[in-house]
């Protein structure tokens, strides 16, 4: 999210284009026996990997961004979140990619359960104290969380949540659990790392960004350079995120998604739960 000096009322006065968002998922009928995810707006990813319950940067409230007072100061939801937060199951795993305020976002975490175990990049937990078991990554390190394999992998980002915390790590997270191989990308411009990971074994689902690119191409991945990093990977399956939810950049909302259904051309049967609030299951 590029936080720069004081966006002004454009951030403040944001509309939301509907009342709620296009699908609602229910976790609740979701089968232990397979991958089964949903999108919940945003960089904000519920998923069921055979049993393991695992949320990625979670933003669920209806604006993000620097708390004052009574309110927040920040972004406001295009389309509601799908879930809200006591709606999130009881999780086996919370990723957070980095601290930028619409990837961390402490209203949607108060809510969270203090004992969920936390995987994060290097230089953010200070920002996590509210939870009990919080593991920091640098690129390349590895732990396991309720039996899920999980590495951090590089980006092209930044990661400072406000101006002088230039300390703060960012990155995305393979997790290999089952035999199976799924990457979250956080937030990323494009970079040619995902060759190497694609390399060891190709990747069942990849969530990839594909929005916040203009200006911000230096920190956000075009449609198409996303596109070009899901080959890399030799992902199955792709499910595009940070598109439609916060206007960001300057390109309309509904381009990214366009543009990343054109890349994908012939194989756009590979892309997955391209609207906010679409449950996925990889198929057996």
């Amino acid at each position: 999210m590029p936080l720069r000096p004081f966006p002004g009322t454009r951030w403040i006065h944001q509309r939301r284009r509907g009342s709620r968002s296009p699908h609602r998922p229910d976790p609740s009928t979701w089968s232990n026996d397979r991958l089964t995810t949903a999108w919940l707006g945003h960089a904000t990813v519920l998923l069921n990997l055979f049993g393991r319950w695992i949320l990625t940067d979670p933003a669920l409230r209806r604006r993000v961004g620097v708390h004052f007072g009574l309110g927040t100061i920040g972004p406001r939801r295009l389309i509601p979140a799908a879930l809200r937060p006591r709606d999130i199951p009881s999780l086996d795993l919370l990723l957070i990619s980095h601290a930028h305020m619409d990837h961390l976002d402490y209203g949607t975490l108060r809510y969270l359960p203090r004992r969920t175990p936390v995987v994060t990049s290097r230089g953010n937990a200070d920002l996590l104290g509210r939870f009990t078991q919080v593991e920091e990554l640098s690129w390349g390190e590895e732990v396991e969380v309720s039996g899920i394999g999980v590495r951090a992998i590089p980006a092209r980002h930044w990661g400072a949540r406000m101006m002088t915390d230039r300390h703060r790590g960012y990155g995305g997270f393979l997790l290999e659990y089952q035999g199976m191989r799924v990457v979250f990308a956080g937030d990323t411009a494009y970079t040619d790392r995902y060759r190497e990971i694609g390399a060891e074994a190709p990747v069942d689902l990849a969530i990839v960004p594909i929005g916040a690119y203009d200006p911000w191409i230096d920190n956000h991945a075009s449609p198409e350079q996303a596109w070009a990093m899901t080959r890399d990977l030799g992902a199955r399956y792709v499910m595009p995120v940070h598109h439609s939810t916060f206007r960001l950049s300057r390109e309309p909302p509904d381009e990214p998604i366009r543009r990343f259904l054109t890349a994908a051309g012939p194989e756009r049967d590979r892309i997955v739960a391209t609207e906010v609030g679409s449950t996925w299951s990889m198929p057996g």
